[in-house]
């Protein structure tokens, strides 16, 4: 049978432009249709702008550090309509781009709310279009519980499109978005309460990262309130939101912003007409290969729920063109050893296995930690402290995992997360000469081991 596409990509996210893009170069014929806008979560409402705006609070330590280096500043003031005009601005031309990348490539846009009618064809804007290969790539979606009064909170979504900063800010949530956003409210001026139903933010990351973050967020005034959930929001007529928590406890706020977690965005997109599956979490259920239960249906990046980051959806979207299109270039996407940075003020960068994880996997552990005050604060009154730590099998030498909370940690660690993929020992750390003087080079000066 003869197909109007050899692949049809609903969603242009990372992981769908990606899939498209080198379909397209690899000589397939390829549609991509977008109900909302290019880029997906990530450019959009996602990691571009929260990015933005952790700079712009990350401001606010610069004008404080500034006189110990001499310089003398009058009052600062932060105007959030500015900053968000300009991200705006930055957003729209990344959505030309990716309009660009995809249009030069060959490929086929439809812009419009694409539906699968059966395992070969897709009908978008009353028109109905067959492709040999269907691939969904549609994302995740924040989800709000609905408790009383959910109506009166906001997620990431709407953050990003707020008129004016609010002055107090209720951020409920303990992985990393919640994290962020609480410091980009706090770093901007907000006074911001951190609230969480765990013990302890950041859920599966190292213990001492959780516990050096916890220490640094609090050294700098943010109201962190673990082992607390809110049962009810009501709005005042004042227009301020009162918030009822579990244990009974009132508090005040302007804003409640949640980030308790992604769903799969599925909405309407006609799976009851395949023989697509979902697992129990709602995510589509794929194999090794990124197929679903219908052959001719593949998923990737955050719809299928694995690991849930822009730049795993571009692996995977490169792994699925290069196996339907030039099989002779394919790779398995490896899971193992991927980088992550928290955008937290200050930042956290970890790659490889966290201590907890590497004494369950069975690993006799060593344990190599500093904590120091950065060179560059040394003449400010400020007292953060950076950490860096190394968790080595001590039987092999090798680095399991690399972790680090501080300035630009990420920027640090994604350098050694080549090393830790490839094999990296202590003995290859210790042997490496440092860049002085640097925060960096505590990674290659740590000899002794603070833990078995």
């Amino acid at each position: 049978m003869a197909y109007d596409f050899d692949l049809y990509v609903i969603g242009a996210g990372s992981g769908g432009v990606r899939a498209a893009r080198f379909a397209a170069g690899f000589g397939a014929k390829v549609a991509v249709a977008e109900s909302r806008y290019l880029g997906g979560t990530c450019v959009n409402v996602g990691c571009v702008p929260k990015k933005l705006l952790v700079y712009g609070a990350h401001f606010a330590e610069d004008f404080e550090q500034a006189s110990g280096f001499g310089w003398s500043l009058d009052q600062a003031q932060f105007d959030w309509p500015t900053l968000i005009a300009n991200k705006d601005r930055e957003i729209n031309r990344l959505n030309g781009i990716y309009r660009n990348l995809l249009v030069n490539s060959g490929v086929t846009l439809h812009e419009g709310h694409a539906k699968i009618v059966d395992p070969h064809q897709v009908e978008i804007n009353g028109e109905r279009f067959t492709a040999k290969n269907i691939l969904i790539a549609t994302g995740g979606w924040p989800q709000i519980p609905e408790i009383p009064g959910h109506e009166h909170a906001i997620s990431s979504n709407q953050a990003f499109f707020l008129k004016e900063l609010p002055k107090r800010v209720l951020v409920v949530g303990g992985g990393y978005i919640a994290v962020e956003f609480a410091g980009i409210f706090h770093g901007l001026g907000a006074e911001t309460t951190l609230l969480y139903r765990g013990e302890l933010f950041l859920r599966g990351f190292d213990g001492s990262v959780r516990k050096h973050l916890q220490e640094e967020l609090t050294k700098r005034g943010m109201d962190l309130q673990f082992n607390a959930d809110i049962e009810r929001i009501d709005k005042q007529a004042d227009g301020s939101l009162k918030v009822t928590l579990k244990d009974g406890r009132q508090l005040e706020a302007d804003c409640v912003f949640y980030a308790t977690g992604r769903r799969p965005m599925l909405d309407n997109l006609g799976l009851e007409n395949t023989g697509v599956k979902l697992d129990k979490k709602g995510f589509v259920e794929v194999d090794e290969l990124y197929q679903t239960a219908e052959p001719s249906i593949l998923a990737l990046g955050d719809v299928i729920g694995r690991v849930q980051l822009t730049p795993v959806a571009l692996a995977e979207g490169m792994a699925v063109a290069r196996r339907l299109f030039k099989p002779e270039l394919y790779r398995a996407v490896d899971y193992k050893m991927i980088p992550t940075a928290v955008f937290s003020l200050p930042n956290i960068g970890t790659v490889g296995l966290t201590e907890e994880e590497a004494r369950e996997a069975g690993h006799d552990v060593q344990i190599f930690e500093s904590r120091f005050r950065p060179m560059k604060l040394t003449l400010t009154e400020c007292q953060e402290r950076t950490l860096m730590k190394l968790v080595v099998d001590a039987r092999t030498d090798k680095v399991l995992g690399c972790h680090m909370v501080g300035p630009e940690a990420g920027e640090i660690v994604q350098g050694l997360a080549i090393a830790l993929k490839a094999g990296a020992t202590k003995r290859d750390f210790d042997e490496t000469i440092g860049v002085h003087p640097t925060a960096a080079e505590e990674f290659v000066t740590m000899r002794t081991p603070v833990a078995g």
